[in-house]
């Protein structure tokens, strides 16, 4: 079963359990997701990889917009991102920690051989494709940067 059949199936129990917020999230990931199948040049099936970049990245959003909230004293709808963001998190695979982003990284560099700021670019192409979905992009960039220097 792929992630969009999971999401329609979710969408069906959270409808049946009365669950708002679970329904109205699981509906956020399938528009994004019908977009994303519909847009030009894009394939009829939508890869369970394509799906957690989306995700992931709904996730985000929606921790920003909360943080917004946040400093705007609004934390009625702080909470209601917060709620939508924790349903988005069930859907991703777990997240790397520190010290295993660094040691991919670490052989990542090793790999393709880079030394010094100048292959920072070379090796945020590979580490951004090999940790997509595990691991934020600025957690990322933050260890290349102090492992090159």
């Amino acid at each position: 079963m792929t992630l969009f059949e999971q999401i329609n199936n979710d969408i069906k129990e959270a409808m049946k359990a009365r669950d708002s917020v679970r329904l109205e999230a699981l509906r956020g990931i399938k528009k994004v997701m019908l977009e994303a199948k519909t847009a030009a040049g894009a394939g009829d099936e939508l890869s369970d990889d394509e799906s957690i970049k989306i995700i992931s990245k709904l996730a985000k959003q929606g921790s920003e917009s909360a943080e917004i909230y946040k400093s705007q004293n609004r934390q009625d709808l702080a909470d209601v991102e917060l709620a939508q963001v924790a349903v988005f998190n069930a859907y991703l695979p777990a997240m790397l920690s520190d010290e295993e982003i660094e040691q991919a990284v670490k052989q990542i560099i090793q790999n393709c051989g880079a030394s010094g700021m100048k292959n920072m670019g070379k090796v945020m192409g590979i580490a951004t494709k090999e940790l997509a979905g595990k691991a934020d992009g600025k957690v990322i960039s933050q260890k290349v940067r102090s492992l090159l220097q």
